[in-house]
């Protein structure tokens, strides 16, 4: 590994955003104020306009420098410190050790112009975050490092995590998620239908139906296709990172142990292909933010889904986990067991839902007046805000208690001995080969339909050996009766609780 070079060190300093912010404000402004001329230049003639602008000019450029020099950002010990304002001055200080997440965002001008917006996504919720705006690239990605470097609690001018790569998404293949979703091919079907109507039949009108037809087409298959062109996911001791966008740029880090819950989504067409989607809750983004970034993969083969889960989650793999059937018209399957919650739901579109028990918030029985007239509950896990709701809806009354209780104690027990999310250099799970995550998909068995042993069986004489799964087995584990989750599993273990 090569040594940091001088320049590349950020921890100590003073820095800026780039120069060019200052010119580009004040052209900005001008223009504003030259589209305006009109009623000026017929009131009071072209010498008092040229005046007028002129005074516009120096009037931007002396607001402009000065809140350019003056806010200012740095890195001292463990904190990130940034001034702001002008008038009104404002001074942050934020630990680094609260960081969720670390984002370089290069929209297009941007990327012209050589800058970047370093996004930093801090514990806490909606005004947590911090935007660092128009960096010089090279500053923002440098900037990006020490960051990490600090909250893993290794010194601000180490090198950046060496990274594995674990996928890269072919373009044919997202063209081809995003076509062959059932709303768009409607909408393309019915967008056929009237622009031949409105051919053949020469009715203008048609024109008012095709319009807003076809700007939601734009939106819903052009905006992701943009987004996630070129994504490519990778693996570091640093987390998983993320890299992504047509014509805004996006490098996105999640560190270790902040993704709180996983989803994979195979709508109806998908599961025809193998095609699953990845997302996630991840702590630190809250709002809008939370659904820009909730996407882990926006297209994989299954196999390749089911890996990055396991990737995010080491200590165990959803497809071990006991899944029992309820007895309802609508068909879901869940199980838990010292590690893992999942769920499985869906008729037409399929989701499975993969919670950790350390990482569960609450745990809720939930029943309406039609459900208790029936005898049934269902029991709600909550987690971060995020796409993933996890349940266990239609249960038996008994069966939704005994659920709970057992969530409840393998919680617990898994939230004692853990270490939390801070610091992480030296305890890292996504510190890889160079090789593993090729070797996760690969192997047999690596996905929930395989049957590789459990790692917890691997080491001689931890566990007994694991039966092939039958042919008419659910892909997503095995199935069982609820209140034996040690049953099949290891021998000789002692601390699983009894529900």
């Amino acid at each position: 590994m090569s040594r940091p070079r001088a320049e590349d060190d950020v921890t100590t300093g003073v820095y800026r955003s780039h120069w060019m912010v200052v010119p580009l404000q004040t052209i900005a402004v001008t223009l504003v104020f030259v589209a305006l001329i009109g009623p000026i230049l017929n009131t009071f003639g072209i010498g008092w306009v040229v005046m007028m602008t002129v005074a516009v000019v120096f009037g931007a450029l002396a607001y402009a420098l000065p809140a350019w020099w003056y806010g200012t950002f740095g890195l001292r010990e463990d904190h990130l410190v940034v001034h702001s304002g002008l008038a009104m001055r404002s001074s942050r200080e934020v630990p680094l050790s609260r960081l969720q997440a670390v984002d370089v965002v290069r929209p297009l001008l941007m990327q012209v112009f050589g800058m970047a917006d370093l996004h930093i996504e801090m514990a806490g919720g909606d005004g947590s975050d911090i935007r660092l705006r128009c960096l010089p690239r090279n500053l923002a990605e440098r900037m990006r490092v020490a960051i990490l470097a600090h909250a893993a609690g290794l010194p601000g001018r180490s090198p950046e995590a060496p990274e594995w790569p674990f996928y890269r998404l072919p373009f044919p293949l997202l063209l081809g998620a995003l076509t062959f979703r059932v709303p768009i091919l409607l909408s393309f079907i019915l967008l056929l239908m009237l622009a031949t109507a409105g051919a053949v039949f020469t009715e203008p009108g048609v024109v008012g139906a095709i319009l807003p037809l076809t700007l939601g087409l734009l939106r819903y298959f052009w905006g992701p296709l943009a987004r996630y062109t070129d994504y490519y996911a990778s693996l570091s001791s640093d987390g998983l990172r993320l890299r992504y966008g047509m014509f805004q740029r996006r490098m996105q880090t999640v560190p270790p142990g902040r993704v709180q819950a996983v989803r994979v989504v195979e709508p109806l067409l998908w599961r025809a292909l193998g095609v699953a989607r990845v997302e996630a809750n991840v702590a630190g983004y809250a709002g809008a933010r939370q659904g820009d970034s909730a996407t882990l993969l926006p297209a994989a083969p299954r196999r390749r889904a089911f890996a990055l889960v396991n990737e995010l989650f080491p200590e165990s793999e959803a497809a071990y986990v006991p899944l029992v059937p309820n007895r309802s018209p609508v068909p879901s399957m869940v199980g838990v067991d010292e590690h893992l919650f999942v769920s499985t739901r869906g008729l037409f579109c399929l989701v499975t839902e993969i919670v950790p028990v350390e990482r569960v918030q609450a745990v809720r029985l939930v029943a309406g007046p039609l459900a208790r007239f029936t005898g049934r509950m269902a029991v709600d896990v909550d987690t971060p805000p995020g796409p993933v709701r996890a349940k266990a809806s239609c249960r038996e009354s008994g069966e939704a208690r005994r659920f709970l209780d057992a969530l409840v104690e393998y919680g617990r027990r898994a939230r004692v001995p853990s270490a939390g999310t801070e610091r992480w250099a030296t305890r890292s799970t996504l510190t890889r080969r160079p090789d593993a995550a090729e070797e996760t998909a690969a192997r047999p068995g690596s996905g929930p339909e395989g049957s590789r042993r459990p790692r917890f069986a691997e080491a001689e004489g931890r566990g007994a050996e694991r039966e092939e799964p039958e042919p008419g087995e659910p892909e997503t584990g095995r199935t069982g009766t609820f209140g034996t989750p040690a049953e099949g599993r290891t021998e000789g273990r002692e601390d699983t609780p009894e529900p």
